[in-house]
């Protein structure tokens, strides 16, 4: 005789029970579904800029709460440090599918110089001597980035297909690249410095002219704040469509109110940075602008290498939820054997996640050398190590299958953070770098420790 009992009726008991042993602040992350491990980088972020302000503010002899501007927790630095941190997320966000399909890319600092060196080269003497561009063409850069990307692609293609195709590991072949790009970035000009950059070129490295101004940071963080809504209103559709657990609307609402309130936070702190007095008295006297007593303020805003890293964010975020091809990505590092008996291409995947590094090296470095006005053989020396440490540290696993973009390019800020923090405090180079590699074997063991419980 088959079994009438129902169920149903005694659900919203059990559902009761297991809220009351959640507690406070479990009810609350389940409502939110916020990621605890997003939620402790962030933590640990705060806890790093609150004690390398205080540390900063003894060493100087300054009241914390002053904010002296050689401190940490000011304007200024917090600026550079976003500006700082550009190059690093990008590549990060890269990293991510990396990682997530079992891989490593030791190769991207090394990448990232030569591809510097030839886009330097490429402004400096071949567009200009072999072409016959004139100075101030405004083909230039746009010629010279497009050689890069080219490049990059290629780096990316040649090592994704002896991966892929020939099955060498990962880590021999990037290896190998890491000493081989390094070297061709020193074969390029024989070691010499190239420099300057194409005046238009430069505005992708910051600084007073690579920044966006007040009125057009406001717009911009107004128009972030709007598309904000727009997703959590969109997401709560989509899940009503296809009958999935909806979050409270006071969820949804505190959710977008704390995004919105970081945004706009952030862009009143980018507009609170002044140009320096120096090029604010050029720019009055080019602009016949009469300087009042007090000064002229002139707002930095949001410099274009932060907004590049954060539209690399978006559609590396986009690319690996929305897509097939991030679908795959992560089916193949969660199970390959698996994947491909799924009749995934799990080949061409590869090729392509190395392809894509080498696109982002390639956006890493122009911001790079725009940004020192030079390109030298060292750019981007040590990047690989920051590079994957951001990755492990934002939640990315090193067994594979699990990873998310936004923890990468937080954990790119976090590793900023303690270099900026430690030249700041003028810690010398070996020890900062004895830091950074404690960090990573850290973030790796806290990664296994989590893997366990889990």
């Amino acid at each position: 005789m088959a079994d009438t009992t129902s169920d149903t009726p005694a659900a919203p008991a059990v559902d009761r029970a297991r809220a009351s042993e959640l507690g406070a602040v479990g009810r609350f992350l389940k409502a939110t579904e916020l990621d605890t491990r997003m939620l402790g980088m962030v933590g640990a972020l705060l806890i790093i800029w609150i004690g390398l302000h205080v540390i900063s503010s003894m060493r100087l002899g300054v009241n914390p709460l002053d904010f002296d501007s050689r401190t940490f927790l000011t304007p200024r630095n917090l600026w550079n440090l976003s500006v700082q941190t550009s190059a690093v997320a990008i590549m990060a966000s890269g990293m991510v599918l990396v990682i997530v399909m079992r891989n490593i890319d030791l190769s991207v600092g090394s990448a990232e110089g030569v591809i510097g060196m030839v886009m330097g080269f490429a402004q400096v003497h071949f567009l200009v001597r072999f072409v016959g561009l004139e100075l101030g063409n405004p083909w230039i850069w746009v010629l010279a980035l497009l050689i890069g990307l080219a490049l990059g692609l290629l780096i990316g293609a040649f090592q994704g297909f002896i991966i892929a195709y020939l099955d060498v590991p990962a880590f021999i072949v990037t290896l190998g690249g890491l000493l081989v790009w390094r070297g061709a970035a020193w074969w390029v000009t024989s070691g010499q410095t190239v420099a300057p950059m194409d005046a238009t070129f430069q505005l992708m490295g910051g600084g007073p002219a690579g920044s966006i101004g007040a009125k057009w940071s406001w717009i911009v963080g107004i128009v972030a704040c709007l598309a904000v809504v727009f997703m959590h209103f969109n997401d709560r559709v989509q899940r009503k469509r296809f009958r999935f657990p909806l979050r409270p609307i006071w969820a949804e609402t505190l959710l977008a109110a704390v995004t919105c309130a970081i945004i706009m936070g952030a862009v009143w702190l980018a507009n609170s940075y002044p140009w320096p007095v120096g090029i604010v008295n050029r720019y009055a006297a080019a602009n016949n602008i009469t300087i009042p007593e007090g000064g002229l303020f002139i707002a930095h805003g949001i410099a274009i290498p932060v907004l590049m890293a954060v539209a690399v964010g978006l559609i590396m975020t986009f690319v690996t939820k929305r897509t097939r091809f991030g679908r795959y990505v992560f089916a193949i590092g969660g199970n390959p054997e698996a994947a491909n008996l799924a009749g995934i291409n799990t080949r061409w995947i590869t090729m392509k996640v190395f392809m894509i590094m080498g696109v982002l090296a390639t956006i890493a470095a122009a911001i790079s050398s725009a940004r020192q006005n030079s390109s030298t053989n060292v750019l981007g020396t040590l990047d690989e190590l920051l590079v994957i440490a951001a990755a492990v540290i934002g939640g990315t696993s090193l067994a594979g299958g699990s990873g998310t973009v936004l923890g990468a390019m937080l954990g790119a800020l976090l590793m900023q953070s303690l270099q900026s923090g430690m030249v700041l405090l003028g810690v010398d180079s070996p020890l900062q770098s004895i830091v950074v590699g404690a960090v990573l074997v850290i973030a790796v063991w806290l990664d296994t420790m989590y893997r366990k419980r889990v």
